[in-house]
Order: structure tokens, then C-alpha cells, then sequence
């Protein structure tokens, strides 16, 4: 036992190997994205570990590996669940062996994502337990003690970290990291894996059959705690209650939940010992709904009238104003502050030197009255630059401007996606929409990793999880094999060779596809990789301002003409863009 202060998706890596599991697998996705990272470069015991392409994938491998005996973690945030929920569904039928634990991490306030979903939600859709920590510590605590859960019950655990878990850091207490002895061997059982309708109805019941005995063991786990101190409750859970603790008067009831589903009867004995009860929990609400079911006379303030928000992430001083509204006054009261005035905004954008931007700027360039489609990546921040008109989902940028062609409209679609969101689920828009007779353009951004979750490698990169070299997947022979026949790789720095591409593409019939290539600036800089440094001629500047509307952080004015400041990264687009030859490599002239 020790005790170390760590990151909370450390914290929940170290439980996973304390467990101790034996197969891990994901997709990159904020806030998740470090518990792999973690766990593929450890080296205190080996195990399989993977990135996957995309989260339905990487569900299926580790649900087969736990059909095979041993403990598997598969790892996504929460939309990652949406395009593994059709093996997710299906698994609460079959059922598993060995422990197998889906953390799919829920981003309140959409830090990085586009959407508030609430994971809890598809545990109750699946009827498959689900954890969900109040703490770092309850979270190493939770995650470690799943896997038993899992095999106790034969089904998959989803486990529900938020970002304020994932990336909060705390004194965390530590078990030793175990060995494993097991060794996976997959027992034919047709009635059980082989989901046709005969077997599928018998599979159903039976997992209906068990709810109210998950229900008692997680009543009894103690994650589900109470005390009894008067007449009015607070019952939150997750984040929530770590924040209602502290805040909470010595003579208000307490309620924190952290496991589902909720046993009814534990919970309506509690409930109906009050007169008032608050329930405080983010996003959905999940434990709101019981609460009314049970309720019976006793008033319940929530979500469903008006006392707290359905989206957002709650704080403290949240907490407290939901505390004050009901009626129950908070130990710490905190005092409204004015934000300070004339704050500029500071709007998320891309690096200095980041490949994406000079493949927006010609796009702009040569499709003008151009639509464009695009992803979830880096380059989703080409909102900026005007060169992002729709981004919903992994993949639908592809899907969207196909959609949008056979809707009737002329205007020229030019849809952009990563290398790694290509392979991710960009692939069958592409086959779709040359099967189907699309009209667009699609450039492939590839930076040669996944960039905006911290640099993971994928099949484009010849590298996997565990730094192994791998055959590298080709993206113009995917391109060419799903029947795109004018497939052209440009230099994302080359404007020349970027535009006379674009004009070539928007010359002729069908999908076109353009894959700009250069490596992520970081990963480039990590690789030691130097180019030096571009200044501008203030004797042959003419002020026009055209490299300060590029948009590149490093280029600022200082007085009335641009300067280049320390964050050049050296990749010349900018002297590529003057007019007037005023831009230049340091030590050239």
C-alpha cells in the first residue's frame, strides 16, 4: 500500500492493474484518452493493449476477450459509446466470463465534445450496472473492484468517470499490482453467443431475471451510502456529492449515490423518512426519476422543477445556489464577483504552423461560395477561418456533403476529415457516397497522428499503442479501393501544389479526394525536427495585412506591421503568401 498524488486517470490505470486485467482496448477521446496512455507504456506486467480504430472495435475485441476468461478494459469517452452501443446492447444478452469494465468518460459543459450525453443513460437502456466516482480515490476504488463485479454477475460494467474525475489530481491510496494467471480459451456455447431470435428471447429474460439481485449486491457494496439527520435530504451522486458534502448543514439527511441500478426499497425507506428531498447530480436525471418513483408524499426538488440545471457542469458555488433555492442553507456562502471588464476573448485555435491551416487557406481560395463539411479533430478549430460550415459526429463530414449534393445544391462541397477519423468511420461515407453518385471534394487532413487527444498512433502511422512498427495502412490505396479514381497527396505547405490540386479536383465528375500530408507541428518539434524561424522585412512590408489574416498565432502587430513572434514554427506559408517578398527565413535575404 502507498499513497501518491496523481491525476485521476492515473489513479483509475493503477486500479485497472491492481484488478488485475489482462486485455485492454479504445479510441482516443477526451477526458479518457490517458488511462490507455498510461497503461500501454507501464512496464510492471505484461498484457495486450491497443489502440483501436474506432470504439466499436475496440468493444468487440475486448467483449470477445472476456468471453475467452480473462479481464478486459475497453476505454472511449461518452459519444465514443454512441457508435459502440449496438455491440454494447447485444452484450448484456450474452453476457461475459471474464470481468470486462467500459469506461466510457462523460464530459459536462462539453470541454472537448459536441455533445452533454449521459452515460448512466445507456446503462439503464442496457440493464448492465454502471459506477459512477465521486472522488479520484472512489474512482481507482470503483474501477479496480469491477472487474469482480462483472464476473460476479456474468455482464459488462459500465464505468462513468467526468472530466472533473479524469482530470483533477489528489492523494490517492494505492494497492500492489498483481499478476495475472490467466489464460484466455473461448468455450463453444451457441445459445449463448449466437444472438439469432430463438436464442436471443431466452437471453432477454434471463437478464431480466437478474436486475433484482444487481440491485441488492450494489445496495451493499457500499458505493450507495446514507445518514439520517433530519427532516429535509440531499441525494446526489458523481461529482455532485463530493461538492454537497462540503457544503452541507450537520442537520440536513445525506444520500450520495454511486452505483445503478438503485435498489427501490433501499431507497424509499430513506426517502419517506423526510419531508423534503433535493437531488443533485449532473446532466440527466437519472437518480431524480427514482427518487419521484418511490417518493410518494414527500416533496422532491430537482431538475424536473426547475431548482437545477438539465446541462453544464456543476461546481461548489452551483451546488450552493441549488442548496439556497430549495430552501436549505449551504455551510459556505459565496459572494457573486464581476468578471474583470475589457477581457479579450480567447477562442480555441489552431497552432503556429499547423499543417490545417494552409490547406483551409486554398480552400477558401479556389472555392470561394464552397460548402464546407468537416469532423471532430484539430481541424474542427477551421470554424475560425470560415472554413467549417458543419461538424456533428466522427466521420459525417464525409456522409453530410454527399447529403448534401444529392439534396440538389450546385454549390461546391468540399468536406474535410483526419487520417485518423477517416479510418475511425470516415471509410463507408466514402464507399457510400461514390456508390451512390456524389458530387464533393474530400480532403484528407492527415498529420501523420491523432492530434487533438494527445498524439496517439493510428493504422496510417506504422506505430501501435505499444510503439511496436506495424505495416502502415495506405490512405490512397483505401481511397482508390472504395472507387475514387482521382486520389492526389499534396504537401499541406506547398499553397502552389495545395490550390493547383484543389483546381484540378474541382475540374472533374464525381469524389475527389486530396490528402495534404504533414506531419503535426508538436509531433514534428518532439521529433526533433528544425526549420528555423521566418521574420518579416519592415523596409519591404507594406502593412497590407494579408499574413496577419492567415490567421497564424505567431504573426502580431507590432506598431503598424506584422512581426514574427518566438512561437514560429518555421513553416514558411506565410512567406509563401506575401506579395511582396517581406517575409524570409532568418539568415536569408
Amino acid at each position: 500500500m502507498s499513497k501518491q498524488y496523481l491525476l485521476g486517470n492515473e489513479a483509475i490505470a493503477h486500479g485497472c492493474l491492481e484488478s488485475p486485467v489482462d486485455f485492454v482496448s479504445g479510441y482516443p477521446g477526451t477526458p479518457s484518452s490517458e488511462v490507455i496512455d498510461i497503461l500501454r507504456v507501464q512496464g510492471e506486467r505484461g498484457y495486450h493493449v491497443e489502440w483501436s480504430v474506432n470504439e466499436k472495435v475496440a468493444l468487440e475485441n475486448a467483449l470477445a476477450a472476456a468471453w475467452c476468461g480473462v479481464r478486459a478494459l475497453c476505454t472511449m469517452k461518452h459519444v465514443g459509446l454512441n457508435v459502440a452501443a449496438d455491440p454494447l446492447m447485444t452484450s448484456a444478452y450474452t453476457g461475459v466470463t471474464g470481468g470486462l469494465v467500459i469506461m466510457s468518460a462523460d464530459d459536462p459543459y462539453a470541454h472537448s465534445s459536441q455533445n452533454e450525453q449521459d452515460t448512466r443513460c445507456y446503462a439503464a437502456f442496457a440493464r448492465i450496472p454502471c459506477l459512477d466516482p465521486s472522488t479520484i480515490q472512489e474512482a481507482h476504488d470503483m474501477v479496480r473492484d469491477a472487474f469482480a463485479l462483472s464476473e460476479e454477475f456474468g455482464l459488462p460494467v459500465l464505468f462513468r468517470p467526468t472530466t472533473r474525475i479524469c482530470h483533477s489530481k489528489g492523494d490517492v491510496t494505492l494497492g500492489d499490482v498483481k499478476a495475472s494467471t490467466r489464460v484466455g480459451r473461448f468455450v463453444k456455447d451457441p445459445r449463448q453467443y449466437v444472438v439469432i431470435p430463438a436464442h436471443t428471447r431466452i437471453l432477454h429474460k434471463k437478464l431480466n431475471e437478474k436486475q433484482p439481485g444487481i440491485k441488492r449486491r450494489l445496495a451493499e457494496s457500499g458505493y450507495n451510502t446514507c445518514s439520517v439527520k433530519g427532516r429535509d435530504a440531499v441525494i446526489a451522486s458523481g461529482i455532485s456529492a463530493t461538492y454537497v458534502q462540503e457544503l452541507l448543514p450537520d442537520d440536513v439527511s445525506f444520500m450520495k449515490i454511486g452505483a445503478y441500478p438503485i435498489d427501490e426499497a433501499w431507497l424509499e425507506e430513506f426517502v419517506r423518512r423526510h419531508e423534503k428531498v433535493l437531488v443533485i447530480e449532473e446532466l440527466a436525471p437519472v437518480v431524480e426519476e427514482v427518487v419521484r418513483q418511490v417518493a410518494g408524499c414527500v416533496t422532491v426538488h430537482g431538475k424536473k422543477d426547475g431548482h437545477s440545471p438539465y446541462e453544464g457542469e456543476l461546481s461548489p458555488r452551483a451546488v450552493a445556489k441549488i442548496m439556497e433555492s430549495a430552501g436549505i442553507r449551504p455551510k459556505i456562502q459565496f459572494v457573486d464577483a464581476d468578471p474583470l471588464p475589457d477581457i479579450p476573448p480567447r477562442p480555441p485555435i489552431m497552432c503556429a504552423g499547423c499543417p490545417h491551416r494552409p490547406v483551409f487557406h486554398a480552400m477558401r481560395k479556389v472555392f470561394r461560395d464552397g460548402i464546407y463539411p468537416s469532423d471532430i479533430g484539430c481541424y474542427t478549430l477551421g470554424l475560425q477561418l470560415g472554413a467549417v460550415d458543419t461538424a456533428i459526429c466522427m466521420g459525417a463530414s464525409v456522409t453530410v456533403g454527399s447529403g448534401i449534393y444529392h439534396s440538389g445544391e450546385e454549390s461546391d462541397i468540399v468536406s474535410t476529415i483526419g487520417d485518423s477519423t477517416f479510418l475511425h468511420t470516415g471509410i463507408p461515407g466514402l464507399l457510400n457516397a461514390v456508390y451512390n453518385g456524389a458530387e464533393m471534394i474530400l480532403v484528407i487532413l492527415d498529420n501523420r497522428t491523432t492530434g487533438m487527444t494527445g498524439h496517439q498512433p493510428n493504422p496510417a502511422t506504422g506505430v501501435t499503442a505499444t510503439g511496436e512498427a506495424t505495416i502502415p495502412v495506405s490512405l490512397e490505396a483505401i481511397c482508390r479501393a472504395c472507387g475514387v479514381h482521382f486520389v492526389e497527396t499534396v504537401d499541406s505547405y506547398d499553397l502552389v501544389g495545395l490550390e493547383t490540386a484543389m483546381k484540378d479536383a474541382k475540374a472533374r465528375p464525381g469524389v475527389k479526394v486530396i490528402i495534404a500530408r504533414q506531419p503535426c507541428v508538436i509531433t514534428a518539434r518532439r521529433a526533433g525536427i528544425k526549420r528555423g524561424r521566418y521574420r518579416v522585412d519592415p523596409d519591404l512590408c507594406t502593412g497590407c495585412g494579408l499574413c496577419v489574416k492567415f490567421g497564424c498565432p505567431a504573426i502580431e502587430i507590432a506598431g503598424e506591421k506584422p512581426h514574427i513572434s518566438d512561437l514560429c514554427s518555421g513553416c514558411g506559408v506565410c512567406a509563401q503568401i506575401c506579395p511582396f517578398g517581406a517575409i524570409a527565413k532568418e539568415g536569408r535575404r
